[in-house]
C-alpha cells in the first residue's frame, strides 16, 4: 500500500505526523568545536570515513535511460536476499559529485548495516561518464531516476524503493515526487532530501555572496572542466570558447545548462526547475533535512505553505549543520553523521508501517 494515510480505521495519521513522531525526538546537537557552518560544510565533506561493507559489496551496473543516454551505478545487494525481500535505497548525489562522494559512501554503509539494498547512482555525465550521453544534467532532470526506478520494479522485482537526493539532487528527488503526485509506481515508498536546493534562484544568489567565493570557485572550475570534456566528445553540440568569460554558476547555467535543457534562460531554468514551485503536489511520504545556517542553500523556502502545510512532508530543520554537514556532538548512532542516520530511521519507519 502507499502510505498516503497511516494508522487504523479509527485514526488516520498523515505521513508527516507519523514520521515526526519517530524522528523528531533526535534533534541535531552540533559538535561544539564545529559551530561555524563553513566548518560543518567543509569537514563534513573531507573527513575520512570507514566504509568496509560498501567497499567490498558494490557491483557496477549501467541503466539505459533513453536511446542516447546511459547512466552508471554501483549496486549493493544483500547476500541471499532478493530486491523484494527488503528496502532498496536509490542514492542521488549533488552538483559535480559522483557515486564516490563521501556522503554517498557513508549512506551506502549505513544502509547495508541496516539490512537494505543500496544503489549509488551517477547523475548523467558524472563519475567519468561524459561519453555516455550527449546531454548535460540539470536540477530539474528527473528522467534518469524515473527510468532507473521503473527498471528496478520491472526487471528486478523491487517492491520497496526509497529515493534519497542530496543538495541539487535533493531538488531532483522532490520534483520527481511532485511529478508522480498520487500516481507513483507501487514500489516507490518514499523520498528524502538532505540540504535540497528547492529554490534555485535563491541558491544562485546565496552562493554569489563574498563569504561563499570558495564554494563558487570550486563548482565553477569543475563545471568548466566537465564542459571542456563534453565539447571534445561532442564538438557539434558544445562550444567551450565562452568558458573563459564565465565566473559564476549562474553564468555557466545561462550559457550552457539552460540552453542544453531547452530553457529560455538561467532565470527561466531556475523558476521552472525549482521543487518549491511544485512541492504542493507531493503525495509520497517525504522527509526533508536542512540547516538554517546552510551557507549557500537558504532554508527560507522550506517555510512556505507548499512544504509546511503538505501532510506528506516531514521537515527536520536544524539551527546548525551547514551544507550536508550535520557533524554531531557525540557519536550516539555509531558516528557523527546525524542526517544520514535520520535517513535510515526514515526508511525503517516507513518499512515498519508498510509491513504491519
Amino acid at each position: 500500500m502507499h502510505l498516503g494515510a497511516l494508522g487504523t480505521a479509527t485514526r488516520a495519521v498523515t505521513p508527516r505526523a507519523y514520521l515526526l513522531e519517530r524522528l523528531g525526538d533526535c534533534p541535531f546537537v552540533p559538535d561544539p568545536r564545529l559551530i561555524n557552518p563553513h566548518l560543518q560544510t567543509i569537514l563534513g565533506s573531507v573527513l575520512p570515513r570507514r566504509t568496509p561493507l560498501a567497499d567490498r559489496t558494490g557491483h557496477p551496473r549501467a541503466f539505459q535511460t533513453r536511446p542516447d543516454t546511459v547512466v552508471t551505478s554501483v549496486c549493493h545487494w544483500q547476500a541471499g536476499r532478493s530486491p523484494a525481500d527488503c528496502p532498496t535505497l536509490l542514492l542521488l548525489h549533488g552538483m559535480e559529485g559522483s557515486v564516490e562522494s563521501s556522503y554517498m559512501r557513508g549512506m551506502a554503509e549505513k544502509g547495508l548495516r541496516a539490512g537494505f539494498h543500496v544503489i549509488r547512482l551517477n547523475t548523467r555525465t558524472c563519475g567519468g561518464t561524459e561519453h555516455l550521453s550527449p546531454h548535460l544534467y540539470n536540477a530539474g532532470l528527473t528522467e534518469d531516476a524515473r527510468a532507473v526506478i521503473a527498471e528496478l520494479g520491472e526487471r528486478d522485482g523491487a517492491t520497496d524503493v526509497y529515493v534519497v537526493g542530496v543538495s541539487l539532487s535533493g531538488n531532483v528527488a522532490l520534483r520527481l515526487a511532485s511529478e508522480y503526485g498520487g500516481g507513483a509506481p507501487r514500489h516507490v515508498r518514499g523520498v528524502a532530501a538532505i540540504s535540497p536546493s528547492v529554490d534555485l534562484m535563491a541558491s544562485a544568489k546565496a552562493i554569489e555572496r563574498r563569504a561563499n567565493w570558495l564554494y563558487q570557485r570550486r563548482f565553477v572550475q569543475s563545471l568548466k572542466a566537465r564542459l571542456r570534456r563534453k565539447a571534445a566528445l561532442f564538438p557539434d553540440r558544445y562550444d567551450a570558447r565562452p568558458l573563459t568569460r564565465i565566473r559564476t554558476i549562474r553564468e555557466f547555467d545561462e550559457a550552457y545548462t539552460a540552453v542544453a535543457a531547452g530553457y529560455a534562460s538561467a532565470e527561466d531554468y531556475y523558476h521552472r526547475a525549482s521543487a518549491a514551485r511544485v512541492a504542493a503536489e507531493i503525495r509520497l511520504p517525504t522527509l526533508i533535512i536542512h540547516a538554517q545556517d546552510d551557507p549557500f542553500i537558504p532554508a527560507a523556502p522550506l517555510y512556505e505553505p507548499a512544504f509546511t502545510e503538505n501532510p506528506s512532508i516531514a521537515l527536520l530543520i536544524a539551527e546548525r549543520g551547514g551544507h550536508v554537514g550535520f557533524l554531531a556532538a557525540r557519536p550516539a548512532d555509531g558516528d557523527r553523521r546525524w542526517a544520514e542516520h535520520r535517513i535510515m530511521d526514515f526508511v525503517r519507519a516507513l518499512n515498519a508501517a508498510r509491513r504491519r
